[in-house]
């Protein structure tokens, strides 16, 4: 009879562990036992991985903190990754985008570095299983990501080479249509860990549920990892939903104090108690006002790929002044005003007016107008034209971007129309469309991809504070982001 003693889950403990007691399962109680046991290979291997379960289950009584680090950079990684241990990290992945870019050196490096921590390789294979397992495990890997939509035999052979090697395995169910059911057809091939993952792109869109990771939780005795997303808030949803592992990624690597996140986060963990985080959340519909006004149009450009920004528009605003709202759109003429006015009876509180007068040098607005806006509420008026009286809607405090400043008006001839699909600084503008303004001009941000752009939007900003939060303590920009390294070739 065995007398379990449960200790709290420790970096070092686990790390001797994986490399004392999982290689003497696999290696050396195959060699006397399996001679004696008439069971096919893989019904073994189920027989090994459910004696590694044991095993951890005696060490590991806690959720387990693995910090993912997703940077092109190594240097910034291993900076990254030193600031989430001292915060109480359990795990270090070396992300996908780090491998890529530096190869299994930065795994190498990782495990040099930090010797007496679990380094997970996120290799994402798809094919070569083996191959890939053995150049992980050689380089520090003591956990090597799988992807769940490999064939079969592609993770079957890595866990047989885990096995050889003294690692573990896990299976990202990232892409997979049907998880429960790849997790319970999976389930039988020796494999330590399911991921129940939520990509970063799918993250963008707002579409974040643990609906299926408390499915997979109710159908397999696998210990299940869960990563997207998570932060202060979230991680204790995760660990109801079944989670062990909680893999994070930027609500900890891309703050300006690295440890404090992880220290926050590990305390959410080991408290079940959710902690409020006002950064380093997907947004929805709901909160689209909140997240662009939040943002700098310079950040949304950027997540647009450098797109969205009109060409020629200036604003006309004070320090600090910003426009955010839906756009109603007005075409119209050089000079004729009518349908411009005309619209601030059809805006709703809160739009923005965005008047396509051809680029015209005639003006089609002016205070008079601005005033109507400011009683009705409407946040702000775009102009591909011409305005006038300047000094008086600047005194307003209402905010104009506009092509040109003229002192002469045209006539109200009632040409063209409101609500029609136009061009704007050389972008195309609909209704409702989302329409942002401040000091370094105007982006449109289609409404369709209100979301996804508001989240890539904050993760560009979170980026830049991380960035600048380097800079600080001494280094440059061109550091920072190895430029030279860089540069494109070709």
């Amino acid at each position: 009879m065995f007398i379990l003693f449960k200790f709290s889950a420790s970096s070092i403990i686990y790390n001797l562990f994986l490399k004392l007691c999982i290689p003497y399962i696999n290696l050396c109680l195959p060699d006397a036992v399996k001679s004696t046991v008439n069971l096919p290979d893989e019904s073994f291997s189920l027989c090994v991985t459910f004696l590694n379960k044991a095993f951890l289950l005696v060490i590991v009584s806690e959720p387990i903190l693995q910090v993912a680090i997703d940077t092109m950079q190594l240097h910034r990684a291993l900076q990254i990754a030193e600031e989430a241990i001292e915060g109480g990290a359990d795990r270090i992945e070396v992300g996908t985008p780090l491998i890529k870019s530096e190869g299994m050196n930065a795994v190498r490096e990782m495990k040099k570095k930090f010797p007496h921590h679990v380094i997970v390789a996120d290799m994402k294979t798809m094919d070569t299983g083996a191959y890939e397992t053995e150049m992980a495990s050689k380089a520090g890997a003591n956990v090597i990501c799988i992807l769940g939509v490999a064939d079969n035999e592609t993770i079957k052979e890595s866990v047989r080479a885990a096995r050889k090697y003294g690692c573990e395995i896990m299976v990202d169910l990232l892409g997979v249509k049907n998880p429960a059911a790849r997790c319970k057809e999976i389930e039988g091939f020796g494999i330590d860990c399911i991921c129940f993952h939520i990509g970063i792109d799918e993250q963008m869109t707002g579409r974040i549920s643990l609906k299926t990771l408390k499915e997979i939780a109710r159908i397999t005795r696998i210990k299940i990892a869960v990563a997207g997303g998570l932060n202060s808030e979230t991680v204790v949803e995760a660990i109801k939903s079944g989670a062990s592992v909680l893999i994070v990624g930027s609500a900890i690597t891309k703050a300006e104090d690295v440890s404090s996140a992880t220290k926050i986060i590990k305390t959410a963990m080991k408290e079940k108690r959710a902690i409020h985080s006002e950064s380093f959340k997907k947004h929805g519909e709901d909160t689209l006002f909140e997240v662009f006004s939040k943002v700098s149009t310079a950040n949304i450009s950027d997540a647009m790929h450098r797109k969205g920004a009109m060409k020629g528009i200036t604003p006309v605003i004070k320090e600090g002044v910003k426009v955010v709202g839906r756009a109603l759109t007005v075409r119209t003429m050089n000079g004729d005003w009518a349908k411009a006015v005309e619209a601030i009876d059809h805006a709703k509180k809160g739009d923005v007016l965005v008047v396509d007068a051809g680029g015209g040098q005639t003006a089609v607005w002016g205070e008079l107008a601005s005033w109507s806006c400011r009683v009705k509420g409407i946040a702000g008026v775009v102009i591909d034209g011409a305005c006038r009286d300047i000094p008086h809607i600047k005194n307003l405090d209402f905010p104009i971007f506009v092509k040109h400043i003229v002192p002469n008006a045209g006539e109200p001839k009632g040409h063209g129309e409101i609500g029609c699909e136009i061009l704007c600084g050389g972008e195309a503008v609909r209704t409702g469309d989302w329409i942002i303004g401040d000091e370094n001009g105007v982006v449109v941000v289609p409404r369709e991809r209100a979301v996804e752009i508001a989240n890539r939007a904050i993760d560009v900003m979170q980026t830049e504070n991380r960035i600048r939060e380097e800079i600080k303590r001494g280094s440059s920009l061109s550091k920072v982001l190895d430029l030279l390294k860089w540069e494109k070739i070709g």
